[in-house]
């Protein structure tokens, strides 16, 4: 199985466009059939399906974030990134990144993710 660990600026002011890393160990994430999942959690609420991307660079977005959200890889470096555009306070949350290795990245579904990272702060405040 892969390891996962997320990084990010921590603090970003609102408005801004900052991004947020997945770095994927123990295996490319090319590799057949990975999918690499994006949730988030604010304070005191659920977890939020934010996004995914396979191994064959497609995505998929969460309906209420789609219009402010890209994911994107890079292959070099074994990246999975997350970019949030103009972030309000709302954004702040946990982020994590998530696997499964047989494509069963289905939107609001996180049984089957077989893998963890172990989250990382977003703070959105002026």
């Amino acid at each position: 199985q892969v390891q996962l660990q997320e990084s990010g600026p921590g603090l970003v002011k609102p408005s801004q466009t900052p991004s947020l890393t997945c770095t994927v160990f123990g295996d490319s994430i090319t590799t057949n059939y990975y999918y690499y999942v994006w949730i988030r959690q604010p304070p005191g609420k659920g977890l939020e399906w934010m996004g995914a991307i396979g191994y064959d660079g497609s995505t998929y977005y969460g309906p209420s974030l789609e219009t402010r959200t890209a994911i994107f890889r890079d292959t070099s470096k074994n990246h999975v990134i997350l970019q949030l555009n103009s972030v309000p306070p709302e954004d702040t949350a946990v982020y994590y990144c998530a696997s499964d290795s047989y494509g069963r990245a289905w939107r609001g579904v996180y049984k089957y993710l077989e893998v963890w990272g172990q989250g990382t702060l977003f703070t959105v405040s002026s």
